[in-house]
C-alpha cells in the first residue's frame, strides 16, 4: 500500500491568498499562490510599479555563538565573518565537489548572530549541511523556519509604500542592509534585499503579524497602482537582472 503524500503546508497567509482568487499549488511542500491573474500583469507591476510577495515558505536558519561567522566561513563561499552588524550578503553553499547546494542571503543581526535565509526547496539540506559544518565551532545552529513570516514589496515605488507605514529611515537604508523597526505597528527586521533585482524591501516578522502587516501594505498599495504577485513573476525579473533562484524552474 501507497503512502498518502504529505498535506501541503501553508503560510500565515493562506486565508488571505484565497480570498484574493490565487490559483495555488504545491511548491516544496507548501501550499503556495502560482498566480491571482494574469502573470505577465503581475511581472509588470513589480517592474514598473511594485509587487506584494509572501515568501514565507522560505528557510530561516540562525547561527549564534562567539565563532558563528567562522562557521559560516567554513561553510559557505565568501569571508561571512567580516561583513558588519546590520548588512546582508549574497552567497552560497556548495557540496564538496563544488556544486552548488544552494543560493542564499546571509544577514549579521549581531556580533554573535547571523539570519541565513535559503530556498524553501533546499531548505533542510542547508540546515544539515550547516548543522554538520559547525560541529567543530562555538556555534550553535538554529532551525527557525517557524519563527517567521516574510513579506517582501519590490518595485520603483516600494519605498514609497513601505515608508507610508514605517518611521524607519528607509531613504538611509542601503541595498544589502536591514534595521529593526516596525510595520504597521508591528515589529519587524526590515532589509533591503530581495531577488527581483529592482529596489525593495522583505520583512521579517512573527507569523502572527503577517495578517495585519499584509493588510496594511495592500490598503497602502492602490495609491500606487500597484499589485499582489506571486513567485513566478518574480523569477524572470530575477533572470533578468542576473539573480541565480536555485530550487525554481
Amino acid at each position: 500500500m501507497t503512502d498518502a503524500p504529505p498535506t501541503p503546508r501553508r503560510t500565515a497567509l493562506d486565508a488571505r491568498h484565497r480570498a484574493l482568487g490565487a490559483t495555488m499549488t504545491d511548491f516544496a511542500g507548501w501550499d503556495m499562490p502560482l498566480r491571482y491573474g494574469s502573470e505577465r500583469d503581475e511581472h509588470t507591476a513589480v517592474r514598473t510599479r511594485a509587487g506584494l510577495f509572501d515568501l514565507s515558505h522560505m528557510g530561516e536558519i540562525s547561527l549564534i555563538g562567539s565563532q558563528a561567522g567562522e562557521a559560516l566561513d567554513h561553510a559557505l563561499v565568501g569571508r561571512l565573518s567580516a561583513l558588519a552588524v546590520g548588512r546582508a550578503r549574497y552567497t552560497m553553499i556548495c557540496d564538496d565537489e563544488g556544486g552548488i547546494l544552494d543560493d542564499l542571503i546571509v544577514y549579521r543581526l549581531g556580533d554573535e548572530e547571523f539570519l541565513v535565509v535559503a530556498n524553501a526547496s533546499n531548505a533542510q539540506v542547508v540546515l544539515d549541511a550547516l548543522t554538520e559544518r559547525a560541529g567543530g565551532f562555538e556555534a550553535t545552529v538554529r532551525d527557525d523556519r517557524d519563527a517567521y513570516a516574510l513579506i517582501a514589496v519590490q518595485g520603483p515605488e516600494s519605498p514609497g509604500i513601505l515608508g507610508s507605514l514605517t518611521d524607519a529611515d528607509l531613504e538611509g537604508l542601503k541595498y544589502y542592509a536591514g534595521l529593526p523597526g516596525t510595520v504597521a505597528g508591528v515589529p519587524a527586521m526590515i532589509a533591503r534585499t530581495g531577488y527581483t533585482g529592482e529596489d525593495g524591501f522583505e520583512l521579517f516578522l512573527a507569523p502572527d503579524d503577517a495578517e495585519r502587516v499584509w493588510e496594511a501594505l495592500t490598503e497602502a498599495g492602490p495609491r500606487w497602482a500597484w499589485s499582489p504577485a506571486v513567485c513566478p513573476a518574480g523569477t524572470p525579473c530575477a533572470s533578468r537582472r542576473g539573480c541565480r533562484c536555485t530550487g525554481t524552474s
